[in-house]
C-alpha cells in the first residue's frame, strides 16, 4: 500500500499513529486486531517489536557499526545469540546484494546500499508489516527504482504488508493499493 499525498498532507503522522508512535487526539487505530490507543507505553513497544518493521529515508544506521551488526541488531534486542544473530543477518545481506559490504560501516556504503542494509534490518524479524516513510526520498531514480523492485520482490516472498509514505507520483505503480491523503483527510483510494 502506498499513503500518497503533498509533504504536510498527514502522511507521516499516519505512519507514526500506525506504529503506535503517536496517538490520535481522537477515534482508534486498529492494526493487526490490536488497539493502540487503549494500548499503555510498555505495549506499543512489544508491538513495534514484535508486528513492525521500519525502513526510514535517511536509513537510521548505527554510524560506529558494520553493515551486519546493523541488520542483527533487532535480534541483539530480543536477546539472539551473537552466533545465531550474525548468521541470520549475514543471509539478509546476501539476499538483498550486499554480500561483499557485510563488514562495511555506513560512511563506506552508497545510498542505495544503505538503504538495502535498512530494508535486511527491517525484515530480520519477520514482522507483519514493514512501515517505510519516503524510503527513496534520498535516492536516484535509477537507484529507488532497484530499491523498489527489492521491495516487492522480498515482501511479496514473505507475504509482508508494506506500507509506504511518498509524494512521489510514480510510486503507485510499485505498489497494489494507493492511499490519497490531503491536509490529513482521506481524498481517494485506488486499486492498482
Amino acid at each position: 500500500v502506498c499513503i500518497a499525498g503533498r509533504s504536510g498532507s498527514g502522511k507521516s503522522t499516519m505512519l507514526n499513529m500506525l506504529a503506535g508512535l503517536e496517538l490520535p487526539t481522537s477515534g482508534t487505530v486498529q492494526v493487526a486486531s490490536k488497539r493502540l490507543e487503549s494500548m499503555n507505553e510498555k505495549a506499543r513497544i512489544r508491538f513495534r517489536r514484535d508486528d513492525i518493521g521500519f525502513v526510514f529515508q535517511s536509513y537510521n544506521l548505527m554510524p560506529q557499526y558494520s553493515a551486519l551488526e546493523n541488520v542483527a541488531l533487532p535480534l541483539a534486542i530480543r536477546g539472539a545469540p551473537l552466533k545465531l544473530r550474525n548468521e541470520i543477518a549475514e543471509a539478509m545481506l546476501v539476499r538483498v546484494g550486499l554480500k561483499e559490504h557485510i563488514h562495511h560501516k555506513p560512511g563506506e556504503l552508497s545510498g542505495g546500499q544503505q538503504q538495502r542494509v535498512g530494508i535486511a534490518r527491517a525484515i530480520i524479524t519477520r514482522p507483519p508489516i514493514v512501515l517505510a516513510d519516503e524510503p527513496t526520498g534520498n535516492l536516484d531514480t535509477a537507484t529507488g527504482e532497484m530499491v523498489l523492485t527489492l521491495f516487492q520482490k522480498l515482501f511479496r516472498q514473505n507475504g509482508t504488508t508494506l506500507m509506504i509514505v511518498s509524494h512521489d507520483d510514480d510510486m503507485p505503480r510499485h505498489v497494489d493499493r494507493t492511499i490519497r491523503l490531503s491536509d490529513g483527510a482521506l481524498i481517494g483510494e485506488e486499486i492498482n
